[in-house]
């Protein structure tokens, strides 16, 4: 092996790139149009255009990436994860050319790729399995019959699916109907295939996975678990290594299940199997996949092993280096995913170019895995994760706190991001005690994410970074005063504090309070600001707004205005601009596709009902009506437009 394919985009396609190069070989990038500037074509050694943004046309074309494989003279492909890493055909194309496909046999990816076939080979592997239809689901009346034969609620899945698309829980025949229609076209429009299964839904249920590794000489490991159950949708958001809720016993068991469930379909390479665990402990067979992981980088943490190295090393026929014996434990790892959404808007995807992009110092503690760059672009088309982010610590508390200040610390500007939600998740009591289930999310914010939960004490902190921000600011047209008197309006909430310079430190009172000592390294124009308040570390993002700031720290976006008392007297006075009427107006949430309009011009609306079926970044969303009982003037698009976010889409009388 001299030259790797990476027939995969963005951190994946960096983070082979990175290892590839370190072991001294040769690599190939391969794009679409719409990544035609994306960081990883230009860490390759050679870059090749596939073809047009849609992933059809790009890196699910195997024709056009055989072309290449053959242009380049690469003997080995990397599939990362995504798109055509678990495509038998693709890797069968590659073994009739001899070229090495580093992951695991065709016969293996093709037995785990069909979630009905892989359910029939737990079962005589003896692994055990959820209760459910093992069969193919033929229509929307077929998925009813069988979901009340199950008993409600059940879990109805693409066959082909992974990555939590084309899944969705179902609770009465209605939302089966529904569910059939939507997991189908989500099924045919990722993976090409359209089949759906149902399974008995496990109340309370945590995503608790095992890594399992093998080589081509009948060796096969397990490389401990990873809880991923804090999750959205079906979409991991924040994953962790190990897991709080398994003990020695059960970890024990599950890897040995995972090994058999490799074993009985002789497996090599990377590969993950995942488990869904009930309240009593009792686990679950949920799915193989036959590919590296997203979330691998917390095993990566815990066991020091770096799993892509390992994954060229069994594609070359080498014997797997560690024995079972040799796998430990070693401390605690959590990963973020960073999204480009807006938690705020029900998680509507955003777009767009990265205007700022700063993540937090990388060291022994904290790893992004990115495959952006200031000033490039998010695309509509494909995956949403802007980086995932891990942190370590010699324990859970430890890798928590790393996480809190490094989350606090990344800056992202452009399009919309996840990092508050991120920072609620892993301060939230329920998450610290371990506490939570894959509901976790629908649960502690069931009214949609507002911000993390306010407290006095953070409201506080958020009023004395915006003093220390304006008094440092003031540098810039005049001297720094060395004492000043603020009245600071965060959220509508006024707070009247003093500050008063010392020698390394400022002085902060509130009205007649004993006053908070701060310590800061603040300079003017920085988007960033470290203090140390009572001796407690807080770091605020800043961005500056017309008057005052929008900062960003643990979970919290406020916008806080810091005045002397003359000058907010004298606001009291200022018009306060109305916000545009759009009573009438339905608007695009997101930037995507639009897929169906389902109502025409003339007809009476009600409130609740969809109007419109958008897709962006590879998910459906559906846009409801917020009115009721008006007739639609105008529709302003069609099936196969573009749009962008808050663009009109439909007008009412």
């Amino acid at each position: 092996m001299k030259k790797i394919l990476i027939a995969n985009r963005g951190e994946i396609a960096s983070r082979v790139i990175r290892t590839a190069r370190r072991m001294d070989l040769q690599t190939v990038a391969v794009y679409s149009e719409a990544d035609k500037d994306n960081l990883f074509v230009r860490q390759a050694d050679e870059a090749y255009l596939l073809g047009p943004a849609p992933s059809a046309q790009s890196y699910l074309n195997i024709e056009r990436l055989l072309e290449i494989i053959d242009a380049s003279k690469a003997d080995a492909v990397h599939p990362g994860y995504g798109f055509l890493s678990e495509n038998a055909e693709f890797c069968r194309a590659l073994e009739e050319r001899g070229i090495i496909f580093i992951g695991p046999s065709q016969e293996s990816i093709q037995a785990m790729g069909d979630k009905i076939q892989s359910k029939r080979i737990a079962i005589q592997a003896g692994v055990r399995t959820i209760p459910g239809h093992d069969g193919v689901i033929e229509s929307a009346d077929h998925a009813v019959a069988v979901a009340r034969e199950v008993g409600y609620p059940v879990m109805m899945k693409a066959t082909a699916g992974g990555g939590g698309k084309g899944m969705r829980i179902a609770n009465h025949d209605q939302e089966v109907r529904e569910g059939w229609e939507t997991c189908s076209n989500e099924g045919l429009s990722y993976f090409g295939d359209a089949r759906i299964l149902i399974e008995k839904f496990i109340e309370k249920p945590r995503h608790i996975e095992v890594q399992v590794f093998g080589d081509k000489h009948g060796n096969v490991v397990w490389l401990n678990e990873r809880d991923c159950s804090i999750q959205r949708r079906n979409q991991k958001v924040i994953e962790e290594a190990p897991s709080t809720f398994v003990d020695p016993q059960m970890r024990r068991a599950m890897g040995e299940q995972a090994v058999k469930m490799a074993q009985a379909v002789g497996y090599y390479s990377a590969g993950t199997v995942e488990f869904v665990v009930g309240a009593d402990k009792n686990f679950y067979f949920l799915e193989m996949n036959s590919r590296l992981q997203v979330e691998h980088a917390v095993t990566e943490m815990i066991t020091g092993l770096d799993l892509v190295e390992h994954m060229i090393r069994v594609a070359r026929g080498e014997v797997l280096s560690f024995s079972q014996k040799d796998v430990r434990i070693k401390g605690w790892a959590i990963e973020c995913r960073i999204y480009a959404e807006n938690p705020y808007r029900n998680f509507m995807p955003s777009t767009g170019r990265l205007v700022y992009y700063r993540p937090p110092q990388e060291g022994t503690r904290v790893r992004v895995d990115s495959g952006v760059f200031e000033g490039g672009e998010v695309s509509m088309h494909y995956d949403p994760m802007i980086a995932k982010m891990v942190t370590w610590g010699h324990n859970r508390e430890a890798a928590i706190f790393e996480m809190e200040y490094a989350l606090d610390e990344f800056l992202i500007r452009g399009p919309d991001h996840n990092i508050d939600l991120l920072n609620a998740i892993i301060r939230h009591p329920r998450f610290v005690a371990g506490d939570f289930t894959t509901a976790f999310i629908a649960e502690v914010f069931p009214e949609g994410f507002m911000g993390a939960q306010p407290s006095e004490d953070g409201t506080r902190a958020f009023a004395v970074a915006a003093g220390i921000i304006l008094m440092g600011e003031s540098a810039l047209y005049r001297q720094i005063p060395d004492l000043m008197d603020l009245v600071v309006v965060v959220e509508q909430e006024e707070m009247y504090l003093t500050i008063e310079r010392k020698k390394g430190c400022e002085m902060v009172a509130f009205g007649a309070e004993d006053p908070v000592v701060v310590t800061h390294n603040y300079h003017a124009g920085s988007p960033l600001a470290s203090l140390v308040i009572h001796k407690q570390p807080c770091t605020f993002r800043i961005r500056r707004l017309a008057e005052g700031y929008l900062l960003s720290r643990g979970g919290r976006t406020v916008t806080a205005i810091a005045r002397t008392p003359k000058h907010h007297a004298l606001s009291r006075h200022m018009l306060r601009k109305k916000p545009p009427d759009t009573s009438r107006l339905v608007l695009s949430p997101m930037p995507g596709a639009v897929l169906k309009v389902l109502v025409g011009v003339g007809q009476t609306v009600h409130a609740g009902q969809t109007v419109c079926i958008l897709e962006a970044m590879k998910m459906e969303n559906t846009v409801r009506c917020e009115c009721d009982g008006k007739r639609v003037k105008t529709i302003l698009v069609q099936a196969g437009d573009t749009v962008e976010a808050d663009a009109v889409l439909i007008e009412f009388e």
